[in-house]
């Protein structure tokens, strides 16, 4: 029996005036039909929230970190359901699911303790003599309401780091999740209903897009905070011209591996980094640059290992890789795949297709100007390419319009730290890949991969607005 889902408005369940269909990404069938929030709901959603925000402006620290402990507690109880909830709309195997999950519950509680430290700073002025006399500080102040819009791949974990860090400092917020993996969220809205906090802080309002150009002008909403493609990110920013808006929008992670790395170690890391989640993460490992020394054993290697991966049911605990998102996912990947093959490129193992499930597909001899190059391929795609020389690899992790995150493994200090240096990337992870992510760190890219930085007290300081105080 298809299950009926309301929507969270203004801290009450409501049925919605339309409604999205929410299937299976594995066996294709229908798992649930969710309320949709019509222009009268986004517009009611928005007027609780702007009253939400007064009232979390004015609460104590001890109160914001008393709330975001009990949403951390409830995630904790409720954590198999949470996990079932992501295998089933999201089509995540369950390794990945409960590895979400337990992020998801670090999320919130690091964010318990931001909320009782995070603040402003003493400015020195008096390094003029205008200054003397005066002291000087800044506040954080809450932005008001942040707009959140989510993404399908981690329906629990991404929509936890646009949350937890607006309540830790203050805001109300509003979430826009993914049309296919609204569930998980709503759950969270659940769990957030218990915690104490003002029942309007937090709103979970699957909307159609259509809908959302009201709130690109609409002056209540003091930020926008999206995650998800490149294309409809810059997009946003083009529409809401006077918002603070942040963008985390994807790349084509690379991933260089000198002669001097662990071999075992960079096998090991890269399989994993490239095709968890059928490399649907923003910084999967996508491109590979192994030195020339090595390249021949550790492509035949890495493809054998590629293709031992077991495939099948996101449910079974046993399964590595599961289905993607949906079959128009699959195809457009298979597309790629096929196009680089027609223009030269060397198929080493993979790009055989059952519906939404994709073989793990490993590639080299392509050429920049190639999608599974160039593009976000959002897909089990990896390509490996020799390089000569350690500068030459740099410059081609560089080349493209993307910078996210990249991978090092290295054993000599000064490649590391040339890497560091000279890669354009938002994060540089050395001996691991860039798919490394705890979750209290800055996290964001630059060049098209968007601005702005996630990651607690990052996402905190995005969300607030320094005000200087001085006092003679």
């Amino acid at each position: 029996m298809t299950k009926k889902r309301e929507i969270l408005i203004g801290g009450e369940w409501r049925a919605g005036t339309e409604s999205i269909s929410v299937a299976s990404p594995w066996s294709g069938e229908l798992i649930a039909e969710v309320g949709s929030a019509g222009p009268d709901e986004l517009a009611a959603a928005v007027e609780s929230a702007a009253e939400a925000a007064a009232e979390m402006r004015r609460l104590d620290r001890f109160r914001l970190a008393k709330g975001l402990r009990r949403i951390a507690d409830g995630l904790e109880r409720r954590r198999e359901e949470f996990i079932e909830s992501i295998i089933a709309e999201a089509g995540k195997p369950r390794r990945y699911a409960r590895g979400e999950a337990e992020r998801a519950i670090a999320t919130f509680s690091w964010a318990t303790g931001e909320a009782e430290r995070f603040t402003g700073e003493v400015v020195p002025v008096d390094t003029q003599p205008a200054g003397r006399g005066k002291m000087a500080y800044t506040l954080r102040i809450p932005r008001g309401v942040v707009f959140g819009i989510t993404p399908f791949n981690f329906p629990l974990n991404l929509v936890a780091h646009k949350v937890a860090p607006a309540l830790a400092s203050g805001n109300a917020v509003i979430i826009k999740p993914s049309d296919r993996t609204p569930l998980t969220s709503l759950l969270l809205g659940e769990v957030f209903l218990e915690s104490g906090l003002p029942k309007s802080a937090l709103q979970v309002v699957p909307t159609d897009v259509k809908h959302l150009d009201a709130i690109y002008t609409d002056g209540r909403i003091g930020m926008i905070s999206f995650t998800g493609s490149d294309k409809v990110g810059w997009g946003i920013k083009e529409r809401a011209v006077k918002k603070f808006v942040t963008l985390e929008l994807g790349g084509n992670a690379a991933v260089i591996v000198d002669e001097t790395a662990d071999v075992e170690d960079t096998l090991r890391k890269n399989i994993v980094g490239a095709f968890a989640f059928s490399g649907q993460v923003c910084i999967s490992v996508q491109r590979i640059f192994v030195h020339e020394s090595r390249f021949g054993a550790w492509i035949d290697e890495f493809a054998r290992r590629a293709s031992l991966l077991k495939r099948g049911d996101p449910a079974d605990e046993a399964t590595e890789i599961g289905p993607m998102i949906d079959t128009a996912a699959a195809e457009r990947a298979e597309s790629w795949i096929n196009e680089a093959l027609d223009g030269g490129a060397k198929l080493i193992c993979g790009n055989r297709r059952e519906r939404s499930m994709l073989e793990p597909t490993v590639l080299t001899g392509t050429t920049p100007e190639m999608k599974v190059v160039s593009e976000e391929a959002f897909a089990p795609i990896a390509v490996v390419e020799p390089f000569s020389r350690f500068e030459d690899a740099i410059e081609l992790a560089n080349h493209g319009r993307f910078g996210l995150q990249a991978g090092v493994f290295t054993r000599d200090i000064g490649r590391a730290n040339l890497a560091a240096e000279q890669l354009e990337y938002g994060g540089v992870i050395i001996n691991d890949v860039p798919t490394f992510r705890v979750d209290n760190m800055p996290y964001g890219g630059v060049k098209d991969s968007g601005f702005g930085r996630e990651g607690l007290r990052y996402a905190m300081e995005e969300m607030t607005e320094p005000r200087l105080v001085v006092m003679s």
